[in-house]
């Protein structure tokens, strides 16, 4: 059994005011076979605020019929210099958000409101290990980038297609196993052996997955629960679903 981790670093949270900001897209780029990074550009932007790697903005954009639509994105970079921040959409099968960014083109206008918060994760544990699917992978990109160099990570990335596996910017020492489901990558987080030190887990996905992982974590692994973020980005059958796993 792995030894109980009891956090002394803090998370700090960040409120920030929530303002509506009118953008539209200067860039598009395929990051993989099911993901597509948008950029944004807009004055409206020059006092965005995105203080944590796993920040939330409402993508607002209309639908087919030109209804207003509202969806959770994690900002994967920021250009303060440019007014510009960028949005990766996974290509899901079938979506509202998929279907608008399939037809995106340079100059479709769309609005961003938030975040509303940051979590502030301290970047000095001894050990990081990140979990995730398609729709956590903007957040660990952006965290792989951020953190310093010497920072230990793991990073379990379930994915549907070998086209999606990319390579990282990022000066950690950085181990990514890949996986194909979310069993697989419950069961090579089993088989892992916590490190040593004082670590911190940061999980997103599917619902049920991200239920079991922190399950995993808490009654197997023995892990602090103060020392792990794991949320449900998404869960099967519903649409803009969002929920943090604390209880």
């Amino acid at each position: 059994m792995d030894t109980i981790n009891t956090p002394s670093r803090a998370v700090q949270r960040v409120r920030h005011d929530v303002k509506f900001r009118d953008v539209t897209v200067s860039r598009i780029r395929q990051t993989g076979a099911n993901m597509l990074s948008i950029t944004f550009k807009g004055e409206a932007l020059s006092d965005f605020v995105s203080l944590s790697f796993d920040d939330h903005v409402k993508f607002i954009f209309p639908d087919a019929a030109g209804v207003p639509v509202r969806r959770d994105y994690t900002p994967i970079d920021h250009d303060e210099q440019r007014n510009e921040i960028t949005l990766e959409f996974a290509l899901h099968a079938e979506g509202a958000a998929t279907d608008w960014a399939r037809r995106a083109k340079v100059g479709m206008t769309a609005v961003i409101a938030g975040p509303r918060g940051s979590m502030i994760i301290p970047a000095d544990y001894d050990w990081h290990l990140l979990v995730g699917d398609l729709s956590a992978l903007p957040a660990i990109s952006r965290r792989l980038k951020e953190l310093p160099a010497g920072a230990r990570v793991r990073a379990v990335i379930e994915i549907a297609h070998m086209g999606d596996i990319r390579q990282f910017d990022s000066q950690a020492q950085v181990d990514v196993k890949w996986v194909t489901n979310g069993a697989e990558a419950l069961a090579d987080i089993r088989a892992w052996q916590l490190p040593a030190g004082e670590g911190y887990v940061w999980g997103a996905g599917e619902a049920a997955t991200m239920a079991q992982l922190r399950a995993l974590l808490l009654n197997e692994k023995q892990h602090s629960k103060d020392a792990m973020r794991i949320s449900a980005y998404w869960k099967r059958g519903a649409s803009d679903f969002h929920e943090k796993l604390d209880q």
